[in-house]
Formats: structure tokens, C-alpha cells, sequence
């Protein structure tokens, strides 16, 4: 055996060089995602590819496996183009903590680190380097690119090639003059490409006849709609309503994370400091803020300490939690291509997550005001432009959200309904925001058996609830939310499925006034039968009725005490090693743990996302825990 970087050991140069290999031992995955193997097959054939993944598609594997695989059969060291220094940090991290030898050369590092990380260049040590487009861009980068072996260039966030990308930058367009510097094949990648996006991508990076891979861009298990909501008392109020659905009011709560993204950084910190009035745990994050600042809103966000993140654009690229349930747009974003990868950020662990957004016509100002602070050509303007108007577009579309957003990419319109949005579901917004629409039909408030059945309703729960919620399950939802609140287990729920969820509000509004039901709390109040005390008095001596059992979830899977103790293990060594919690193994590796119960080193192998690496830094640790809680 070898050694490695962080002293981990290796297997010898001649067991992994083949892709699948790699990516099995190393990455701990036991098949490519759809898309991946094309383009991994086709760098290892040195074709040139262009890479359309969606937004946690895994574009990343498709040149990092080949790198390893091209370093160990002695083609040399693979250099990717990132466009941020914590997205390059992130990713060498995580490639070291498997036992890949990764480095990045950025403006963060002092002229020590940088000698260091050229003399590992230099000798050939490195399977993967990462640079900025800036620094690929100096004569003195590329003096050291003529020296060495360049097995595969790979351009990471490759729209940003594009005047017509939704985040051009300059220094992208000289990475086609690194071309004449290696003989190797060069892979771009992105998340977010129209077709003319990707036919300009080709043609600035010189890439020659490409294999061009197209993913599936349909989230099956994303629910994307649109309110349409003028000022921000009615979107606060929307977004805390929303907030509340998903449980996440509480630092306690066991319902993953939320993101708000706003337009501009004063409007972060606006909703930010409304949402703590209002009781709602929450950090925020953006550019202005100071380096410590937004590190700590980060921290606080990774750890749990805050589970909504109020932030600009600033925040997202790279990021990978698995467990973000909701995403809210407070604002529209300037593009659908923006909206597409900032929306994606949800529901990374294939459970179910809402994609939210707030629209009215203002917010169309605010990104021509936003882009008119810079400068910009003709071309940019024009694509601004047109890039507003497809956001109209998807507002006001009245077809299936996934339909439309699939086909801008694609550019065809034979995908399926989603059967999960607020078009395919029926439960589209009034849009309040056009003046040419029919007035809204005032709310009406029943009586008769419908109080009948609420007033029933109420005097069988077991605690107070909001009254949205109680009409809901009065309706029929199945929402998990419900669930939590043993809502879908009354028995009037669905009896009341007839009548609109306006109207019940309403009602039980009017409930409320009369005396009829109770109202509970100050801040949050929720409902209750009139003159009932919130908790029951017990007989003399009746036996309380037992406690749940002692089980949490994570990313909405159910564990016990051992993964509790587990969770809690990755985070602690996360914080000693900075790196980010998923990097020492995702939340799926822990509800594997649970179901096969490894006991020997043997045993870990089987185990999703546990390569020889991380058996080497961590099995022993996780062996220990657990047979803690199952023996040996």
C-alpha cells in the first residue's frame, strides 16, 4: 500500500484505473447516475464533451473519476476551472478526505502555500488542481501547464462562457487559448444551458466535435409553484405560512432546512429581521456582509442552529445539503436559468421538497435596476431582456411548472406532468398581481353542518393547532405536516373536501368571534374547543400514556439513538477537520448504518458512501458506535 494524502494508504497504481472501479471503491457509489457514464466514457475515449446536468445531477464525478483514473495510468494531472474559492476549497476537501490527492491554487493562499501547491504541480503529485479563471488566464500559470502533463481541462459552471449565460464573466472567455497548451480532451459542465447557451460554449472553448450529454431535468420529488403577491406584508405572511407547513418555526424542529432568496442585500436583511420578530430561527447571508459574518451564518445554517437561511445569490453554488426541504424565492430571480439552479438546492436527498416563489411586477424593475448598476454590452442587455420575459412566461404559464422549466433547456416539450406543482394540483394563487384580472370573490363565511363538523374536529385533538393546518386535514391533504400533527388520523378529515379552503378559514374566523372555539397563544395562535383546558387533568390514578420512543430523523429518515450518536460524531469531526458535515458521509450513510448494522471492517465495505478511504480515517469510530448500540 501507499501512502496518500492525510495519510490515508491507497491501493497500487495498478488496481484503480477503471472508472467503475474508482467510482465504487473511492466514491462509494455502486453505478453512475444517467448522464454520467456518457461522459465519463467519453473523456477516457480523449473526446472533448459538453456536460448538461441539473442541479445536483453529480457533474463533479464526470471528471473527477477520470482524473484518478488518468493519473494512475500516468497521463498526467486533470486542472479544473472553478469560479469561487470556497466551491474549490469544498471540493478539495472532500477529495482529500477520500484519498484523492487534490489541491486548488487561489488568492486566499499566502505565496508559501501556492510554492507548495506548484512543487506538488511540478512533480506530478496532483490528481486534480483547481484554479480560478483568473489565474489560468497568467503567463506565468501557463508556463507551468507547458511543463507538465495535462491528462483532461475540466471547465466547471461553463455558461459563464456565454454572453447570453446568466453569469457571464470575461476571464471565461480565454479559456479556449489554453487548448493549444495540452493534447488531452477538455469537459465543460453546467447546470443551467439553453441550447444557444451550450453552441456558444463549444465555439469560445475551440472543444472539437463533443460529445454533448444531456440529463434529465425532471425533480420528480420538488413541488415548484407561484404566488402572486404585490407587497411584502403579503409575502411575509405567505412565507411564515409556508414556513410553519414545513415545521420549521423551531430550532427543535426535525423537518431539514428552508432557503429564502432575495433580489437585492437590503431585502435579505429586511426579511431576516422580520422573521426573528416573528420568532422564526434564522441567519442571513450575502456579499456585504464581512468574511466572519458570513462564515458564521454558514456555521449556523450547517449545524442546525438556524434552520432558515435568508440570502442573496451569493449564497448556493456548491452547496450540497442534502436535506433542504423548501426553497423560497421572496423575489424573482433575473433568469429561469437562476431560478432552475436555485430552486434544485432542494431535495437533495430524493425526499420531497417545495420550491416557492413569490411574483409581481415590480420585481421585473428590480432586476433591470440590478443590472443596470454594471456595465454591460448590448448583448448582455438583450439577454437580460429576454431572460425577463421568460420568467414571465413560467409565472403566468398555466401547464405544468416541471413542463416548462424542462423544456427551456431542452427545447423540446415531451416531458411529463409533474402531477406535484400548483398548475397540475389545482392550487394556483389568485394572482393579485394584474390589474386586468376579475376582482377576487370575497371570502364566505358557512354555518349549518360545516360548524358542525369543525366544532367535532377540534374537540377530538390532542393539542391545539393553526387553523390553516386544521382546514387543510378538514379538506382532505395528506401534507406531512398533517401527519406530525395527527391531523390525517381525525375522523373528519377529508369531510369537508367540497368547500374551498377560503371559505373554511373564514369560517372558523368566525368561530373564533362568536365563542364557538378558542384561541390559543399570542404570537402563533392556534384553535381549540372553547372553555377546554390545553391539558387534560388526569383521574387519581390514571397511568400516564407512554412516551415516544426515542427517535429522530435526518434529512426525513427515522433513527435511533445509534444514529443520533452517529450525526453527532460527523459533526464534531467535521468542525475538527473544517470540513462541511456531508463530507465526512451523508446522511444516507448513516440510515444504511442502521439497517446492516456493520460490526467488522468487512462489514463497512457494504456501506453506501464508505470507500477504503473513509474506512481508513473513520471505521474504526463508526465500528465502535455501533456496536455500542448492536454488539459485536
Amino acid at each position: 500500500m501507499r501512502p496518500c494524502s492525510d495519510n490515508v494508504t491507497m491501493p497500487p497504481n495498478d488496481v484503480l484505473t477503471e472508472p467503475n472501479q474508482i467510482l465504487h471503491e473511492l466514491f462509494g457509489f455502486r453505478e453512475f447516475r444517467f448522464g454520467q457514464q456518457d461522459a465519463v466514457d467519453a473523456v477516457m475515449q480523449n473526446r472533448d464533451a459538453v456536460v448538461l446536468l441539473p442541479t445536483g445531477g453529480g457533474k463533479s464525478l464526470c471528471y473527477q473519476v477520470p482524473a484518478v483514473a488518468f493519473r494512475r495510468q500516468g497521463k498526467g494531472t486533470t486542472v479544473v476551472i472553478s469560479p469561487l474559492i470556497a466551491l474549490m476549497q469544498d471540493q478539495v476537501a472532500a477529495l482529500s478526505g477520500r484519498g484523492i490527492a487534490a489541491a486548488a491554487m487561489n488568492s486566499h493562499q499566502d505565496d508559501e502555500q501556492r510554492r507548495d501547491v506548484s512543487a506538488q504541480f511540478l512533480k506530478g503529485e496532483l490528481d486534480l488542481l483547481y484554479v480560478s479563471p483568473e489565474r489560468a488566464a497568467l503567463e506565468g500559470f501557463r508556463r507551468m501547464l507547458r511543463k507538465v502533463p495535462v491528462a483532461l481541462l475540466a471547465i466547471d459552471e461553463a455558461h459563464c462562457v456565454s454572453q447570453w449565460g446568466h453569469d457571464f464573466r470575461p476571464e471565461y472567455m480565454r479559456l479556449g487559448e489554453l487548448r493549444e497548451l495540452f493534447s488531452g480532451p477538455t469537459i465543460a459542465l453546467t447546470a443551467t444551458a439553453t441550447p444557444r447557451v451550450m453552441t456558444e460554449i463549444v465555439a469560445q472553448l475551440q472543444m472539437r466535435n463533443p460529445t454533448l450529454v444531456k440529463g434529465d431535468f425532471t425533480r420528480a420529488n420538488l413541488a415548484f409553484s407561484v404566488q402572486h403577491l404585490r407587497g411584502d406584508e403579503a409575502r411575509l405572511d405567505a412565507l411564515i405560512a409556508a414556513l410553519d407547513e414545513a415545521g420549521m418555526r423551531s430550532r427543535k424542529g426535525e423537518h431539514g432546512r428552508a432557503i429564502i432568496y432575495c433580489a437585492t442585500r437590503k431585502k435579505a436583511e429586511d426579511v431576516a429581521k422580520k422573521l426573528k420578530s416573528a420568532n422564526v430561527p434564522c441567519s442571513h447571508y450575502h456579499a456585504g456582509r464581512t468574511q466572519l459574518a458570513r462564515s458564521r451564518a454558514q456555521n449556523a445554517f450547517e449545524a442546525g442552529r438556524s434552520k432558515v437561511l435568508v440570502a442573496t445569490n451569493a449564497f448556493g453554488m456548491g452547496i450540497d445539503y442534502p436535506d433542504v426541504r423548501l426553497i423560497v424565492h421572496f423575489q424573482s430571480p433575473a433568469s429561469l436559468e437562476a431560478y432552475y439552479q436555485e430552486a434544485g438546492r432542494a431535495g437533495r436527498d430524493g425526499e420531497p421538497g417545495k420550491c416557492l416563489l413569490f411574483f409581481g411586477p415590480g420585481d421585473l424593475m428590480t432586476q433591470r435596476r440590478i443590472a443596470e448598476m454594471g456595465p454591460r454590452s448590448e448583448a448582455q442587455r438583450l439577454r437580460g431582456e429576454a431572460a425577463l420575459v421568460d420568467v414571465q412566461r413560467y409565472v403566468d404559464s398555466e401547464i405544468c411548472r416541471q413542463v416548462v422549466l424542462c423544456s427551456h433547456f431542452t427545447a423540446t416539450d415531451d416531458h411529463p406532468r409533474c402531477g406535484r406543482c400548483d398548475v397540475c394540483t389545482g392550487a394556483i394563487v389568485a394572482q393579485d398581481a394584474h390589474p386586468a384580472q376579475k376582482p377576487l370573490v370575497a371570502a364566505v363565511a358557512l354555518n349549518g353542518d360545516i360548524r358542525t363538523t369543525i366544532t367535532a374536529a377540534v374537540s377530538g385533538l390532542r393539542r391545539p393547532v393553526g387553523k390553516t393546518n386544521l382546514v387543510r386535514a378538514l379538506r382532505g391533504s395528506q401534507a406531512r405536516p398533517l401527519r406530525r400533527l395527527g391531523l390525517l388520523d381525525m375522523r373528519e378529515h377529508g369531510a369537508l373536501h367540497a368547500h374551498n379552503e377560503r371559505d373554511l378559514v373564514a369560517t372558523v374566523d368566525d368561530m373564533l368571534k362568536e365563542g364557538q372555539l378558542a384561541r390559543k397563544g399570542r404570537k402563533y395562535p392556534t384553535v381549540w374547543p372553547a372553555g377546554k383546558p390545553v391539558r387534560a387533568v388526569r383521574a387519581p390514578g390514571e397511568i400516564p400514556a407512554p412516551r415516544r420512543t426515542n427517535t429522530m430523523r435526518f434529512g426525513g429518515l427515522r433513527h435511533t439513538d445509534c444514529s443520533r450518536e452517529l450525526e453527532n460524531y460527523r459533526r464534531r469531526t467535521a468542525r475538527a477537520l473544517k470540513w462541511k458535515s456531508y463530507m465526512v458521509f451523508q446522511q444516507r450513510t448513516i440510515a444504511d448504518i442502521e439497517e446492516k448494522k456493520p460490526v467488522t471492517r468487512d462489514d463497512l465495505i457494504r456501506i453506501r458512501g464508505l470507500g477504503p478511504a473513509k474506512i481508513e480515517k473513520f471505521g474504526e469510530d463508526i465500528l465502535e458506535i455501533v456496536r455500542r448500540y448492536y454488539g459485536a
